[in-house]
């Protein structure tokens, strides 16, 4: 990709797999970001037998894109940062968008704080769009304004398709854990704190979608319960003294989750 006179690039990697009713609207995001840096984005497909590979297809050109077998959305992402090449990285799931000037503010905030990674607010929306849960994002919101690695410790607020990384920070700490089904980014947030401390950006990154057939949706406790595992394991020192809360938050966490879900309409 051609170098705009030194600016920043940033590599995007969607792994997919038969989300062909979302991923136009997560490729349009991406491809509206403008600002001062190169974009480089790769959709790495397992195989879709839906209409993925033909919306793919339009906008080759604009995009890349393979298509084939993998060991999961770990590996998928893991091959796609491989594949990719730009000074900043990030993955947006193929259900996830982008909020406008998403990018823009993440290279501002890099090049301006010089930190290693970064990461946003993060509004959850539905099939249509629309936003829902307003209250959980608001929550994770105002624990991220309150960030220390002791509440990383504690709870998973760090909203993965609103946070943006260096690839040396990434190269430094090592890939994606490929062992992990669900929380595989806390896993990596907690490994990027332990060398570099995030910088909040106050705004809108991303939106995540919240949907019965999405892997979160459908998988919510398994993934409390992993992140609950990799908090154990990853803690040192005093930060296991956050492990209780962690309990608790997850408690209170899945409870939340079952009333939302028992309220929703059918």
């Amino acid at each position: 990709m051609r170098r705009s006179g030194g600016a920043l690039k940033v590599s995007v990697v969607t792994p997919s797999f038969n989300q062909g009713a979302y991923i136009e609207r997560t490729i349009e995001s991406v491809l509206a970001q403008r600002g001062a840096f190169d974009l480089e984005y790769l959709v790495v497909d397992a195989g879709s037998t839906d209409e993925t590979l033909s919306i793919l297809r339009r906008y080759e050109g604009r995009l890349r894109f393979v298509s084939e077998r993998d060991r999961g959305q770990s590996d998928a992402i893991n091959k796609g940062f491989r594949m990719t090449t730009g000074e900043v990285v990030a993955w947006l799931n193929s259900d996830d968008t982008y909020a406008p000037g998403a990018l823009d503010a993440v290279v501002r905030t890099l090049t301006r704080t010089g930190a290693r990674w970064c990461f946003g607010e993060c509004p959850i929306i539905d099939e249509r769009d629309a936003e829902i849960r307003s209250a959980i994002a608001r929550y994770k919101t105002w624990v991220s304004r309150r960030y220390s690695l002791r509440r990383l410790v504690g709870r998973n607020f760090i909203p993965q398709p609103a946070t943006f990384f260096r690839r040396d920070l990434l190269d430094e700490v090592g890939p994606i854990d490929e062992s992990l089904h669900f929380a595989m980014d806390y896993d990596l947030w907690l490994r990027f704190a332990r060398v570099a401390e995030p910088v909040f950006v106050p705004q809108p990154l991303a939106r995540f979608r919240w949907h019965g057939a999405s892997k979160t949706g459908a998988g919510y406790r398994a993934g409390a319960w992993e992140c609950f595992r990799i908090a154990s394991a990853r803690a040192r020192g005093v930060e296991r003294l956050a492990l209780p809360e962690h309990l608790l938050h997850l408690a209170a966490q899945l409870a939340v989750y079952r009333l939302l879900d028992l309220s929703r309409p059918r």
